[in-house]
Formats: structure tokens, C-alpha cells, sequence
């Protein structure tokens, strides 16, 4: 009896590769985030945001980087304003760093809203800006507690994601792109990117840009997400979505992937607020990741 007992714990304790993700944490870190208001760039809610941000981070990395960037708006060209970059690192000893990214404003119109009078208004940004960076925030705890000792990783809490219009690409990510210039090697092998990761029903389909640039990372992901049992995650691409993944492998080179589900009905309008958020999948997503990172830290 008491071999058969010590077998099966030792199975447990084998499963376990990593520190426990608790999706409800991540989820008062996304209502944290909305309740400062909309935090578009050039907002006061945007200041108060970088503030907390860097309070929230300052006893829970090895290196905390500010970058500012000052720049003309976009679409109005005699506003200047002000993108933060935050970038929080663990394990800097380490050469073998893994880069996991999510942007952190929200948008400054809801051009999608089913209400034309809505369509200039700023948006919460609950699913859109507050459930990759809830994940990040519940990860620089566990990096803390649970200090990484082969692998570097990096949280870079991005800025200026979504100040783009429709169709012009080039107004979008602008916050990767000038991170990008300031990156010095050796760059990370791999950037995990976290975007819309909060949805009540959700479909995670491989993105195709994701899989273009790191095939074999986004199947180890997959393939690891449906052992986990997340029959979420499904081996179907999508439409390619220009996100941060996309500029800043195409700025660097970087292999880069995105964790994102694109199906979400409220994206751009005033109703991307917290009730349309689950804490069950920032539980899956987070768990997902800090799995495969500390299999990479443990040589699995």
C-alpha cells in the first residue's frame, strides 16, 4: 500500500511543472485595470495606469526598464504624447530569455459599436487591453516567488497598440516598433504575445502569421495546451491579425507568436467591458504559459 501510495505521488509531483496559475487573481487584476476608466494614450487614466504599473512592478523583478517615447498623435498632429514601455526581467544572468508581451491601452474610439453616436468614444478595454496584461501582472508574482535559474524571461507591458484606424497598419503597434529600435542582443529565442485572452466562450485558432514565424513553438504550445485538456486551443488557423507579434518580427526578427481569440463579438465597441471576461480562461491561458516556461526552465 504505502509503495503504490509513493508511486502515484510521485506521478503528482512529476505532473506539476509549474507554480500554480490562479485565473481568479488574474481576473481582479483585470477589473484593477478598468476601474481606472479608459487609458488611452495622451489621457490622464493613462498616466495613473503607467504609475500603478510601475509601483505594482518595482519589488517583483530583477530589472525594471521605462522606456518614454514622445510622440505626435497619429491623427492629430499638433497633440504630442507620451507611450511607456514597461519592461519587467527575471533571471538576468541568463542569455536564454523568452519575451512574453501585451499591450496595455485601450482604444480612443469604439469605431465598431453597433451605435454610430457611441463610435467616438473611448472603450474599457476589459478583453482588448486588460486580459493579457492581467496575466503578465499574476506572472511577475509568480517570477518572484518561484525565481527562474536557467531561463531568462521578460514582461513587457506595451504601449500604443491600438491607436491605428482601420486599414492603416502603420498607426498600429506603434509602441513595439519603437521598443523594437531599443532592444539589444542577443534578442529573446521566442515572444509570446497576449492579446483578447479573456473571452467567456473561447476558441483559440492558431494565428497565421504566428504560425509563419514560429511553427514548431505555437504546435509545442497547442499540443501542450490539449494535454493540459484545453480543448480551447484547436488546430485551425485564422485570418492573419496584425498585432504586436507581427511588428516586431518584422522589426527584429524574433520569432513570435500570438495567444489570441478573434472571435470576440464586443472588439472595438463600448461593451468590451468586465462582465464579457472569464476568470476560467485567463486561468487557461495563464496556466498554459507559465507550464511551457517552466518546462523550458526544468529542460522538458
Amino acid at each position: 500500500m504505502n509503495k503504490i501510495f509513493l508511486i502515484l505521488f510521485l506521478a503528482v509531483v512529476q505532473s506539476q511543472q509549474a507554480p500554480f496559475f490562479d485565473g481568479e487573481i488574474a481576473f481582479k487584476y483585470l477589473e484593477k485595470q478598468c476601474a481606472f476608466g479608459e487609458r488611452y494614450p495622451g489621457s490622464e487614466n493613462h498616466i495613473k495606469m503607467k504609475d500603478y504599473f510601475i509601483k505594482f512592478l518595482s519589488d517583483k523583478s530583477d530589472e525594471l526598464i521605462i522606456y518614454d517615447h514622445e510622440i505626435n498623435h497619429p491623427y492629430n498632429k499638433k497633440q504630442k504624447i507620451t507611450l511607456y514601455n514597461i519592461l519587467a526581467r527575471y533571471n538576468l544572468d541568463s542569455d536564454n530569455r523568452i519575451l512574453l508581451l501585451a499591450h496595455w491601452d485601450t482604444r480612443e474610439i469604439a469605431d465598431l459599436d453597433d451605435d454610430e453616436k457611441n463610435r467616438l468614444k473611448p472603450i474599457i478595454g476589459a478583453n482588448d487591453g486588460a486580459s493579457g496584461i492581467a496575466i503578465l501582472m499574476h506572472l511577475s508574482e509568480i517570477f518572484s516567488n518561484y525565481p527562474l535559474n536557467n531561463i531568462g524571461v521578460d514582461l513587457l507591458f506595451v504601449d500604443g497598440e491600438d491607436m491605428g484606424r482601420h486599414g492603416d497598419i502603420k498607426n498600429f503597434s506603434i509602441g513595439t516598433k519603437l521598443f523594437s529600435k531599443e532592444m539589444e542582443q542577443p534578442y529573446p529565442k521566442l515572444a509570446i504575445c497576449l492579446d483578447m485572452v479573456a473571452d467567456k466562450d473561447p476558441r483559440f485558432k492558431i494565428e497565421y502569421f504566428s504560425y509563419i514565424q514560429a511553427e514548431k513553438q505555437v504546435l509545442d504550445l497547442w499540443n501542450l495546451a490539449n494535454s493540459l485538456g484545453y480543448s480551447e486551443f484547436v488546430y485551425e488557423l485564422s485570418q492573419p491579425i496584425y498585432d504586436d507579434h507581427r511588428a516586431l518580427f518584422v522589426e527584429t526578427g524574433i520569432p513570435s507568436l500570438d495567444i489570441i481569440d478573434f472571435e470576440y463579438p464586443y472588439w472595438h465597441t463600448l461593451e468590451d467591458t468586465v462582465d464579457k471576461c472569464s476568470a476560467y480562461t485567463l486561468g487557461i491561458v495563464g496556466t498554459l504559459v507559465c507550464e511551457y516556461l517552466y518546462r523550458q526552465e526544468n529542460g522538458k
